[in-house]
Protein backbone atom coordinates (compact mmCIF):
# COMPACT_ATOMS: atom_id res chain seq x y z
CA UNK A 1 0.00 0.00 0.00
CA UNK A 2 2.79 2.41 1.05
CA UNK A 3 4.40 1.43 -2.34
CA UNK A 4 1.27 2.65 -4.47
CA UNK A 5 1.06 5.90 -2.56
CA UNK A 6 3.80 6.69 -3.37
CA UNK A 7 3.61 6.01 -7.06
CA UNK A 8 0.58 8.04 -6.95
CA UNK A 9 2.07 10.75 -5.24
CA UNK A 10 5.24 10.99 -7.72
CA UNK A 11 2.56 10.82 -10.65
CA UNK A 12 0.37 13.47 -9.09
CA UNK A 13 2.95 15.82 -8.22
CA UNK A 14 5.19 15.15 -11.42
CA UNK A 15 2.20 16.42 -13.65
CA UNK A 16 1.44 19.29 -11.47
CA UNK A 17 4.92 20.01 -11.97
CA UNK A 18 5.68 19.44 -15.40
CA UNK A 19 2.28 21.49 -16.19
CA UNK A 20 3.23 24.75 -14.33
CA UNK A 21 7.14 24.82 -15.29
CA UNK A 22 5.49 24.94 -19.04
CA UNK A 23 2.68 27.71 -17.96
CA UNK A 24 5.72 29.43 -15.94
CA UNK A 25 7.45 29.77 -19.03
CA UNK A 26 4.95 31.83 -19.93
CA UNK A 27 2.36 33.45 -18.34
CA UNK A 28 0.84 35.67 -20.45
CA UNK A 29 -0.30 32.90 -22.22
CA UNK A 30 -1.76 31.27 -20.18
CA UNK A 31 -3.90 34.90 -18.94
CA UNK A 32 -4.62 35.04 -22.36
CA UNK A 33 -6.84 31.72 -22.05
CA UNK A 34 -7.90 33.00 -18.81
CA UNK A 35 -9.40 36.33 -20.33
CA UNK A 36 -11.32 33.68 -23.11
CA UNK A 37 -12.57 31.55 -20.38
CA UNK A 38 -14.17 34.96 -17.83
CA UNK A 39 -15.39 36.13 -21.64
CA UNK A 40 -17.36 33.32 -22.52
CA UNK A 41 -18.30 32.62 -19.09
CA UNK A 42 -19.35 36.35 -18.77
CA UNK A 43 -21.73 35.17 -21.67
CA UNK A 44 -22.85 31.93 -21.10
CA UNK A 45 -22.97 31.35 -16.65
CA UNK A 46 -23.11 34.90 -15.20
CA UNK A 47 -22.01 38.43 -16.09
CA UNK A 48 -19.95 39.44 -13.19
CA UNK A 49 -16.87 37.20 -14.63
CA UNK A 50 -16.28 39.98 -16.77
CA UNK A 51 -14.87 41.84 -13.94
CA UNK A 52 -12.16 38.65 -14.04
CA UNK A 53 -10.89 39.88 -17.12
CA UNK A 54 -8.17 42.54 -16.10
CA UNK A 55 -6.89 40.10 -13.59
CA UNK A 56 -6.03 37.53 -15.51
CA UNK A 57 -2.49 37.96 -15.61
CA UNK A 58 -1.85 38.19 -11.90
CA UNK A 59 -4.53 35.18 -11.30
CA UNK A 60 -2.68 33.61 -14.14
CA UNK A 61 1.12 33.97 -12.63
CA UNK A 62 -0.42 33.04 -9.16
CA UNK A 63 -2.03 29.71 -10.54
CA UNK A 64 1.31 28.21 -12.72
CA UNK A 65 3.24 29.00 -9.42
CA UNK A 66 1.09 27.32 -7.29
CA UNK A 67 0.91 24.24 -9.51
CA UNK A 68 4.58 23.94 -9.31
CA UNK A 69 4.73 24.30 -5.67
CA UNK A 70 1.77 22.04 -5.11
CA UNK A 71 3.33 19.44 -7.31
CA UNK A 72 6.30 19.61 -5.24
CA UNK A 73 5.22 20.02 -1.77
CA UNK A 74 3.41 16.73 -2.59
CA UNK A 75 6.09 14.92 -3.90
CA UNK A 76 8.72 15.81 -0.94
CA UNK A 77 5.23 14.96 1.07
CA UNK A 78 5.22 18.91 3.15
CA UNK A 79 2.16 19.40 5.47
CA UNK A 80 -0.41 16.39 3.44
CA UNK A 81 -3.32 17.78 4.81
CA UNK A 82 -3.16 21.35 3.83
CA UNK A 83 -1.25 20.03 0.38
CA UNK A 84 -3.78 17.85 -0.24
CA UNK A 85 -6.46 20.13 0.41
CA UNK A 86 -5.04 23.04 -2.05
CA UNK A 87 -4.31 20.37 -4.33
CA UNK A 88 -8.40 19.07 -4.35
CA UNK A 89 -9.51 22.38 -4.71
CA UNK A 90 -7.42 23.35 -7.72
CA UNK A 91 -7.87 20.31 -9.67
CA UNK A 92 -12.05 20.74 -8.94
CA UNK A 93 -11.59 24.21 -10.51
CA UNK A 94 -9.67 22.83 -13.28
CA UNK A 95 -12.18 19.81 -13.97
CA UNK A 96 -15.35 22.47 -14.26
CA UNK A 97 -13.46 24.52 -16.92
CA UNK A 98 -12.34 21.45 -18.77
CA UNK A 99 -15.63 19.68 -18.46
CA UNK A 100 -17.62 22.99 -19.47
CA UNK A 101 -15.35 23.22 -22.34
CA UNK A 102 -15.73 19.48 -23.23
CA UNK A 103 -19.48 19.92 -23.01
CA UNK A 104 -20.18 23.07 -24.42
CA UNK A 105 -16.82 22.86 -26.95
CA UNK A 106 -16.73 27.44 -26.42
CA UNK A 107 -12.62 26.63 -25.56
CA UNK A 108 -11.14 24.16 -27.96
CA UNK A 109 -8.13 24.15 -26.39
CA UNK A 110 -7.60 24.58 -21.99
CA UNK A 111 -3.97 25.85 -22.10
CA UNK A 112 -3.25 22.87 -19.65
CA UNK A 113 0.54 22.71 -21.07
CA UNK A 114 0.79 25.66 -22.55
CA UNK A 115 1.65 25.86 -26.56
CA UNK A 116 3.51 22.66 -25.95
CA UNK A 117 1.20 19.94 -25.99
CA UNK A 118 -2.49 20.50 -27.65
CA UNK A 119 -5.15 18.29 -25.58
CA UNK A 120 -8.59 18.36 -26.84
CA UNK A 121 -11.48 19.60 -24.49
CA UNK A 122 -12.12 15.52 -23.84
CA UNK A 123 -8.70 14.61 -23.68
CA UNK A 124 -8.37 17.41 -20.72
CA UNK A 125 -11.35 17.17 -18.84
CA UNK A 126 -10.58 12.80 -18.72
CA UNK A 127 -6.99 13.80 -17.44
CA UNK A 128 -8.28 16.33 -15.13
CA UNK A 129 -11.19 13.83 -13.71
CA UNK A 130 -7.69 11.18 -13.16
CA UNK A 131 -5.96 13.36 -11.18
CA UNK A 132 -9.09 14.12 -9.30
CA UNK A 133 -9.62 10.33 -8.87
CA UNK A 134 -5.82 10.29 -7.35
CA UNK A 135 -5.97 13.12 -5.21
CA UNK A 136 -8.78 11.82 -3.69
CA UNK A 137 -7.26 8.29 -3.20
CA UNK A 138 -4.20 10.32 -1.37
CA UNK A 139 -6.60 12.02 0.58
CA UNK A 140 -8.37 9.81 2.02
CA UNK A 141 -4.72 7.64 2.48
CA UNK A 142 -3.14 9.85 4.60
CA UNK A 143 -0.24 8.88 6.87
CA UNK A 144 1.81 9.88 9.84
CA UNK A 145 3.00 13.56 9.47
CA UNK A 146 7.23 13.95 8.85
CA UNK A 147 9.46 14.25 11.47
CA UNK A 148 10.63 17.78 12.90
CA UNK A 149 13.53 17.55 10.69
CA UNK A 150 12.09 16.63 7.33
CA UNK A 151 9.60 19.17 7.77
CA UNK A 152 12.56 21.75 8.25
CA UNK A 153 14.14 20.35 4.55
CA UNK A 154 10.64 20.07 2.85
CA UNK A 155 9.82 23.72 4.13
CA UNK A 156 12.91 24.80 2.65
CA UNK A 157 12.57 23.12 -0.63
CA UNK A 158 9.10 24.34 -0.95
CA UNK A 159 9.83 28.06 0.43
CA UNK A 160 12.93 27.62 -2.14
CA UNK A 161 10.34 26.45 -5.26
CA UNK A 162 8.00 29.18 -4.62
CA UNK A 163 10.51 31.98 -4.99
CA UNK A 164 12.29 30.58 -7.87
CA UNK A 165 9.23 30.07 -9.67
CA UNK A 166 7.79 33.18 -9.52
CA UNK A 167 11.05 34.91 -10.07
CA UNK A 168 10.56 32.81 -13.87
CA UNK A 169 7.00 33.86 -14.40
CA UNK A 170 7.49 37.30 -13.95
CA UNK A 171 11.00 37.13 -15.82
CA UNK A 172 8.95 35.69 -18.44
CA UNK A 173 6.24 38.44 -18.31
CA UNK A 174 8.75 40.92 -18.28
CA UNK A 175 10.82 39.37 -21.47
CA UNK A 176 9.45 36.74 -23.52
CA UNK A 177 9.37 33.01 -22.76
CA UNK A 178 12.20 31.16 -22.30
CA UNK A 179 10.76 28.82 -24.69
CA UNK A 180 8.64 29.50 -27.36
CA UNK A 181 6.58 26.53 -28.46
CA UNK A 182 4.84 28.51 -30.92
CA UNK A 183 4.21 28.23 -34.87
CA UNK A 184 6.01 31.89 -34.87
CA UNK A 185 9.20 31.45 -33.16
CA UNK A 186 12.66 32.19 -34.05
CA UNK A 187 13.69 30.26 -37.11
CA UNK A 188 10.21 28.82 -38.29
CA UNK A 189 9.74 29.86 -41.93
CA UNK A 190 6.21 30.98 -42.09
CA UNK A 191 5.11 30.27 -45.43
CA UNK A 192 6.55 26.81 -44.75
CA UNK A 193 4.20 26.60 -41.44
CA UNK A 194 1.18 27.73 -43.51
CA UNK A 195 1.59 24.47 -45.94
CA UNK A 196 0.38 20.69 -44.45
CA UNK A 197 3.22 18.88 -43.61
CA UNK A 198 1.84 15.68 -45.58
CA UNK A 199 -0.54 15.07 -47.82
CA UNK A 200 -3.96 14.86 -46.68
CA UNK A 201 -4.47 11.02 -46.22
CA UNK A 202 -8.66 10.14 -45.84
CA UNK A 203 -10.76 7.41 -45.20
CA UNK A 204 -14.03 6.80 -46.81
CA UNK A 205 -16.87 4.95 -45.10
CA UNK A 206 -19.59 3.68 -47.29
CA UNK A 207 -22.66 1.32 -46.91
CA UNK A 208 -23.77 -1.26 -49.26
CA UNK A 209 -26.37 -4.13 -48.82
CA UNK A 210 -26.58 -3.51 -44.69
CA UNK A 211 -22.73 -3.95 -44.50
CA UNK A 212 -20.39 -1.50 -43.85
CA UNK A 213 -17.19 -0.55 -45.86
CA UNK A 214 -14.00 1.76 -45.56
CA UNK A 215 -11.90 2.92 -48.87
CA UNK A 216 -8.84 4.47 -49.09
CA UNK A 217 -10.26 5.95 -52.13
CA UNK A 218 -13.64 6.66 -53.18
CA UNK A 219 -15.85 4.01 -55.22
CA UNK A 220 -16.75 4.44 -58.44
CA UNK A 221 -19.68 1.82 -58.16
CA UNK A 222 -23.20 3.52 -57.30
CA UNK A 223 -24.38 1.16 -55.05
CA UNK A 224 -22.40 2.37 -52.63
CA UNK A 225 -23.76 4.83 -50.28
CA UNK A 226 -21.47 7.46 -48.50
CA UNK A 227 -21.49 7.73 -44.53
CA UNK A 228 -18.53 9.16 -43.33
CA UNK A 229 -14.93 10.64 -44.68
CA UNK A 230 -12.15 10.41 -41.97
CA UNK A 231 -8.97 12.47 -41.98
CA UNK A 232 -6.68 9.71 -40.85
CA UNK A 233 -3.35 12.15 -40.49
CA UNK A 234 -4.86 15.45 -39.06
CA UNK A 235 -1.34 15.80 -37.19
CA UNK A 236 -0.13 16.92 -40.85
CA UNK A 237 -2.55 19.98 -40.81
CA UNK A 238 -0.74 23.85 -41.52
CA UNK A 239 0.44 24.68 -37.87
CA UNK A 240 -0.82 28.30 -38.89
CA UNK A 241 -4.10 28.79 -40.33
CA UNK A 242 -4.87 32.04 -39.74
CA UNK A 243 -1.99 34.32 -40.62
CA UNK A 244 -3.18 37.29 -42.49
CA UNK A 245 -2.20 40.92 -43.34
CA UNK A 246 -4.16 43.43 -45.13
CA UNK A 247 -4.91 47.36 -45.15
CA UNK A 248 -8.02 49.39 -46.95
CA UNK A 249 -6.40 48.73 -50.09
CA UNK A 250 -6.42 44.96 -49.79
CA UNK A 251 -4.12 41.96 -48.90
CA UNK A 252 -0.46 42.44 -48.12
CA UNK A 253 0.31 38.54 -46.86
CA UNK A 254 2.53 37.47 -49.53
CA UNK A 255 4.52 40.70 -49.53
CA UNK A 256 5.41 39.99 -45.95
CA UNK A 257 7.07 37.10 -47.13
CA UNK A 258 9.58 38.90 -49.52
CA UNK A 259 12.86 40.44 -48.21
CA UNK A 260 13.75 41.67 -44.75
CA UNK A 261 10.92 43.17 -42.71
CA UNK A 262 10.41 44.55 -39.27
CA UNK A 263 6.97 44.63 -37.85
CA UNK A 264 5.81 46.53 -35.10
CA UNK A 265 3.32 44.48 -33.45
CA UNK A 266 0.51 46.33 -31.88
CA UNK A 267 -2.54 44.13 -31.21
CA UNK A 268 -4.61 46.98 -29.05
CA UNK A 269 -3.02 49.83 -28.81
CA UNK A 270 -5.33 51.06 -25.73
CA UNK A 271 -3.26 48.48 -23.68
CA UNK A 272 0.21 49.18 -24.93
CA UNK A 273 2.89 50.38 -22.98
CA UNK A 274 3.38 53.43 -24.27
CA UNK A 275 6.42 54.20 -22.97
CA UNK A 276 8.42 52.04 -24.88
CA UNK A 277 7.45 53.47 -28.13
CA UNK A 278 10.42 55.85 -27.43
CA UNK A 279 13.14 53.78 -27.40
CA UNK A 280 10.86 51.53 -30.76
CA UNK A 281 11.02 55.07 -32.53
CA UNK A 282 14.87 55.55 -31.86
CA UNK A 283 14.92 52.33 -33.43
CA UNK A 284 13.50 52.82 -36.19
CA UNK A 285 15.16 56.11 -36.97
CA UNK A 286 18.55 54.92 -36.79
CA UNK A 287 17.48 51.66 -39.43
CA UNK A 288 16.02 54.32 -41.73
CA UNK A 289 15.84 53.21 -45.14
CA UNK A 290 18.23 49.57 -44.08
CA UNK A 291 14.99 47.28 -43.73
CA UNK A 292 11.65 48.30 -44.42
CA UNK A 293 9.62 48.97 -41.24
CA UNK A 294 5.56 48.16 -40.68
CA UNK A 295 3.06 48.17 -37.80
CA UNK A 296 0.62 45.40 -37.57
CA UNK A 297 -2.45 45.91 -35.18
CA UNK A 298 -5.63 44.89 -34.51
CA UNK A 299 -7.24 48.04 -34.15
CA UNK A 300 -9.16 50.39 -36.47
CA UNK A 301 -7.39 52.61 -38.56
CA UNK A 302 -9.08 55.83 -36.35
CA UNK A 303 -8.01 54.54 -33.61
CA UNK A 304 -4.40 53.51 -34.68
CA UNK A 305 -3.79 57.08 -36.59
CA UNK A 306 -4.36 58.84 -33.78
CA UNK A 307 -1.96 56.44 -31.47
CA UNK A 308 0.74 56.97 -34.17
CA UNK A 309 0.45 60.80 -33.61
CA UNK A 310 -0.01 60.58 -29.97
CA UNK A 311 3.72 58.50 -29.82
CA UNK A 312 5.40 59.72 -32.99
CA UNK A 313 5.26 56.77 -34.56
CA UNK A 314 5.63 57.52 -38.29
CA UNK A 315 5.29 53.59 -40.44
CA UNK A 316 2.85 52.26 -42.46
CA UNK A 317 0.64 50.09 -41.21
CA UNK A 318 -1.80 46.82 -41.65
CA UNK A 319 -4.14 44.84 -40.11
CA UNK A 320 -3.81 41.74 -38.25
CA UNK A 321 -6.16 39.46 -36.18
CA UNK A 322 -5.74 40.40 -31.98
CA UNK A 323 -5.63 36.39 -31.67
CA UNK A 324 -2.82 35.96 -34.28
CA UNK A 325 -0.34 39.35 -32.89
CA UNK A 326 -0.85 37.20 -29.33
CA UNK A 327 0.39 34.23 -30.91
CA UNK A 328 3.12 35.70 -32.63
CA UNK A 329 4.46 37.75 -29.73
CA UNK A 330 3.39 37.51 -26.08
CA UNK A 331 4.24 41.77 -26.06
CA UNK A 332 2.06 44.46 -26.48
CA UNK A 333 4.62 46.31 -28.08
CA UNK A 334 6.90 43.62 -29.86
CA UNK A 335 9.14 43.47 -32.11
CA UNK A 336 9.32 40.40 -34.93
CA UNK A 337 11.74 40.40 -38.02
CA UNK A 338 11.58 38.46 -40.66
CA UNK A 339 13.99 37.66 -43.60
CA UNK A 340 11.91 36.25 -46.96
CA UNK A 341 9.40 34.69 -44.47
CA UNK A 342 11.80 33.21 -41.93
CA UNK A 343 11.46 34.75 -38.24
CA UNK A 344 15.28 35.74 -37.33
CA UNK A 345 14.27 37.85 -34.32
CA UNK A 346 11.40 38.77 -31.70
CA UNK A 347 11.51 41.07 -29.10
CA UNK A 348 9.94 42.76 -25.99
CA UNK A 349 9.13 46.19 -25.52
CA UNK A 350 12.24 45.71 -22.62
CA UNK A 351 14.42 44.40 -25.03
CA UNK A 352 14.65 46.86 -28.03
CA UNK A 353 17.61 45.92 -29.62
CA UNK A 354 19.86 48.24 -31.51
CA UNK A 355 20.19 48.53 -34.91
CA UNK A 356 22.79 46.78 -35.43
CA UNK A 357 22.10 43.79 -33.70
CA UNK A 358 18.78 43.90 -35.95
CA UNK A 359 20.86 44.71 -39.20
CA UNK A 360 23.30 41.63 -38.30
CA UNK A 361 20.53 39.59 -38.26
CA UNK A 362 19.37 40.02 -41.80
CA UNK A 363 22.49 39.83 -43.37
Amino acid sequence: MKAILTIVRFLVGGLFIFSGLIKVNDPVGTAIKMEEYFEIFSLEIANFFHLFVPLALPISIFMVVLEVVLGIALIVNYRQNWTLKALLAIIVFFTFLTGWSAITNSVTDCGCFGDAIKLTPWESFIKDIVLLVMIIFLYLSQHDPQSEAAEKRSHFIVGGSLVLSLGLALYAVAHLPFIDFRAYKVGNHIPTEMQPSAEYIYEYVMEKDGGEFKFETYPTDPAYKFVAMNHLNPEAAPKITDFGVWNDEGDFTSEVFTGNKLFVVLYDVSKSDKSSLSDINDLVKALGDKIEIYALTASDGSTFEAFQKEVGLEIPYYYTDATVLKTITRSNPGLWLLSNGTVQGKWHYNDVPNYSEVLDLVK
